[in-house]
């Protein structure tokens, strides 16, 4: 898991890059390779699980993103990773 903290302010060149930031995020989501993505209602943090085998994988992949330079993240490895939908899932086996 990735927690980024963001800047106190979010100025133009922040501003700018959401959509590209947006549309990386939405393809890695359909990929399988974010399992989550979050935002406090503060927009002080952002929080995002990432399907890796190394933390050095998860490092290659923030520096893709085109917010990475306005973000400070601290990454956790998580034993697992419990959604509602993984739940719900059926196997056709």
């Amino acid at each position: 898991m990735v927690e980024f903290e963001l800047p106190e302010e979010l100025d133009t060149e922040f501003l700018s890059l959401i959509p590209n930031q947006r549309q990386f995020i939405d393809e890695l989501l359909a990929k399988g390779r974010i399992r989550s993505y979050s935002l406090a209602i503060d927009r002080s943090t952002l929080w995002m699980v990432v399907d890796a085998l190394s933390e050095f994988e998860v490092m290659e992949l923030i520096s893709q993103m085109p917010l990475a330079d306005h973000m400070e993240p601290f990454v956790s490895e998580l034993m697992f990773h419990q959604t509602r939908e993984r739940v719900l899932e059926f196997s056709l086996n």
